[in-house]
């Protein structure tokens, strides 16, 4: 979006958020609970049910965990750090194929 229109556009929000009495303290308090709701949410199903990890647990994650799945596919806050780690580099030293032509030749 090029300035003038985002421009356009604010001015725009402003007036109807005039017209209606919204202040822009109000949407700033309703974005902050917005994101801590969004943030307490630890689990989520594929059909968008979600739990925050308090309380007993829903029935569609205790069917899928009765089903064999566990919990942890669910989990929305999943470390990064953990990410990293199951990836592994290629140790290219142990290349069956270092130095042959197929090591050398472009794939297309």
């Amino acid at each position: 979006m090029d300035e003038r229109k985002r421009d356009s556009m604010i001015a725009y929000l402003r007036r109807r958020m005039a017209q209606v009495g919204i202040k822009a303290t109000d949407l700033a308090a309703a974005l902050a609970q917005e994101r801590r709701a969004r943030k307490a949410v630890r689990f989520r199903s594929a059909s968008g049910e979600t739990w925050d990890g308090k309380g007993a647990m829903p029935q569609w994650l205790s069917n899928a965990v009765s089903a064999g799945q566990s919990a942890q596919h669910f989990a929305i806050d999943k470390p990064a750090k953990a990410a990293k780690e199951e990836r592994r580099g290629v140790d290219w030293r142990n290349d069956p194929f270092a130095g042959t032509r197929l090591a050398t030749v472009p794939v297309q």
